[in-house]
């Protein structure tokens, strides 16, 4: 698959989710199979481009290439000025926001309570690619089936898309209604599809090989967006990205490259927000990562009781010990 310019290698990429997928944890799933990652949502107001947050959001050093940044907002001069500054920055590739469903985000009127004002919808889209031509940085589009069920918009939404010049449609199948309760419903995907030209990106619910390969071939897409699934569980692209190229599975990890994983991760989490802030965010990973193991609740009480990273480290390099190196995982803890 291609987006503009950047020849992907195999089509599983990491969604972009907000307070998940920093800088330490895009690098590690494009280590560990992701061909593509896009950043945290940034805020187009200027008057948060200096804060620790978006500074962070930002920060791409170590990242492979192409380094992908979303933005969000709702007037189009001002998202036009928040690709440049993101281009600067370092960007290859920008993304446009239009499918968070927080209603913070909505209640701004951005987000997918765009997709109520299509008008709107094009003129963003048209600043943003006119704003990136110059730089010959392509454009994509993030976004969701519709407002709500009675209103699903996604094929005049991607047509509206495709001729503004985006180079590539996400779509979460999903309504902004929804949230992400109940299941995604891959039949507008297959619609939006068939009606168009660029690249259609599935997103929604897909959590393993066999749905991954179930998805692309019922929608046609050209490639498979994890966002939840991949919590605590990274190396599914890599599962993903095997299965499709051959029908066969890897193996689950075992118990020493989990350790190895998590403890890298960590480190690099540390490292990139300090320790105050690094010990408090790393509790949500290392929950993901524990879910459904045995003897996980124990040292989880105890890593989210911990004030320091020495002593977070401590508890899970104690907790692995119990577990030979070599042994691998039962997959049924690892799908849990």
């Amino acid at each position: 698959m291609r987006i503009g310019s950047w020849t992907l290698s195999h089509p599983v990429f990491v969604a972009p989710m907000a307070g998940v997928t920093d800088r330490p944890y895009r690098r590690l799933c494009k280590a560990l199979g992701a061909s593509y990652a896009v950043s945290e949502m940034a805020a187009s107001n200027p008057q948060l481009w200096n804060s620790v947050k978006t500074s962070r959001r930002l920060d791409h050093k170590g990242e492979s290439e192409p380094i992908a940044v979303q933005i969000a907002g709702s007037d189009p001069d001002m998202m036009a000025e928040a690709a440049r500054y993101n281009i600067e920055k370092g960007a290859h590739i920008i993304d446009i926001n239009m499918g968070c469903p927080v209603k913070k985000v909505c209640n701004v009127a951005s987000g997918s309570a765009l997709l109520r004002d299509e008008a709107l919808v094009s003129r963003i889209l048209h600043r943003v690619v006119e704003a990136c031509r110059p730089y010959d940085v392509p454009v994509t589009l993030k976004t969701r089936t519709g407002w709500d069920r009675n209103s699903r918009n996604a094929v005049r939404i991607g047509q509206i898309a495709q001729d503004a010049g985006i180079a590539a449609l996400i779509l979460h199948g999903r309504t902004r209604c929804d949230l992400y309760q109940g299941e995604a419903e891959y039949d507008t995907l297959r619609e939006v599809k068939s009606c168009l030209e660029i690249p259609v990106v599935a997103n929604g619910d897909i959590d393993s090989p066999e749905k991954a390969r179930q998805v692309l071939e019922y929608t046609g897409a050209d490639a498979v967006m994890i966002g939840r699934a991949a919590q605590g569980r990274p190396w599914i692209f890599r599962e993903i990205s095997h299965y499709l190229a051959t029908g066969e599975h890897l193996a689950p990890p075992t118990w020493g490259e989990l350790r190895r994983c998590l403890l890298d991760h960590l480190e690099d989490h540390y490292q990139f927000y300090g320790q105050f802030t690094g010990v408090r965010t790393a509790r949500k990973h290392i929950g993901w990562y524990l879910e459904g193991l045995p003897g996980a609740e124990q040292v989880r009480q105890q890593i989210n009781r911990s004030e320091t990273t020495k002593d977070q480290v401590h508890a899970l390099q104690t907790w692995f010990d119990q577990f030979s190196t070599n042994e691998t995982i039962a997959p049924h803890a690892l799908a849990a």
